[in-house]
């Protein structure tokens, strides 16, 4: 609680000032009890993603540290606690600002509404406008069209994923290598996330199941792991 009460003012007023569930919920949390986990974001606060909460935090301008202590079944998980947040420099212009509906809309009507990554067609209420370049590394983008993406949920939390995992993310800040990444643009990458790698994500819908459900049972006829059988196929027909 000393910890705590030693808090800039500044800072906690900043803090009382966010009104957006999430990170409000993490920093909360940690004013009262000094970090939280990933078990108590999964199991008081129903949140399946707690790097996504914490990126939140962290969006606000708001510095975390990430550390392991002991989970309740005896094994080690991540929490997460303030760092230093006397070197903020905390303003009305503190964190990321909030994309504008227009962008979104320009976004919708120039790709079909469908998500980058998967490219799959959706309603646009299940499309999450995204920047192309990490806020961490980046910091705040033009609001134009160009610099922001659409992702469904599950793309959005795969892109999260891989990018709080990239040394890019945690070391560089090299706005640079974000810009030839496939999570900012899958349309021409050379890498994923520092990684040599290349990537296709298939989604078959509708009738197309039935396909789907036809190479599944070959595969498995055959004693093979599905992207390897997908990637003979291809390799048979291109010789």
């Amino acid at each position: 609680m000393d910890k705590l009460q030693k808090l800039p003012t500044d800072f906690l007023d900043y803090c009382r000032s966010i009104t957006a569930k999430r990170p409000r919920t993490v920093i909360d949390h940690i004013l009262k009890n000094g970090f939280i986990t990933t078990e108590d974001l999964k199991e008081i606060y129903g949140y399946n993603h707690p790097p996504r909460a914490a990126r939140d935090v962290r969006e606000l301008n708001i510095p975390l540290e990430t550390f392991k202590v002991t989970g309740s079944d005896g094994r080690k998980i991540a929490a997460y606690r303030f760092g230093d947040v006397t070197q903020m420099r905390i303003s009305s212009r503190s964190g990321r600002t909030k994309v504008s509906q227009r962008i979104k809309e320009m976004l919708v009507q120039e790709c079909d509404s469908k998500c980058f990554i998967y490219g799959e067609c959706m309603n646009a209420r299940e499309l999450q406008v995204d920047h192309r370049i990490p806020f961490e590394v980046g910091g705040e983008s033009e609001q134009t069209p160009e610099n922001f993406m659409l992702l469904c949920a599950s793309a959005n939390r795969a892109k999260s994923w891989s990018c709080e995992h990239c040394q890019n993310w945690n070391e560089f800040k090299d706005k640079s290598i974000c810009a030839t990444c496939y999570w900012a643009y899958p349309e021409a990458y050379t890498h994923v996330a520092m990684r040599q790698l290349r990537r296709i994500d298939l989604m078959w819908m509708g009738e197309e199941v039935e396909d789907y459900k036809r190479i599944k049972e070959e595969a498995e006829s055959l004693s093979q792991e599905l992207p390897s059988f997908i990637k003979q196929i291809l390799r048979d027909r291109l010789e």
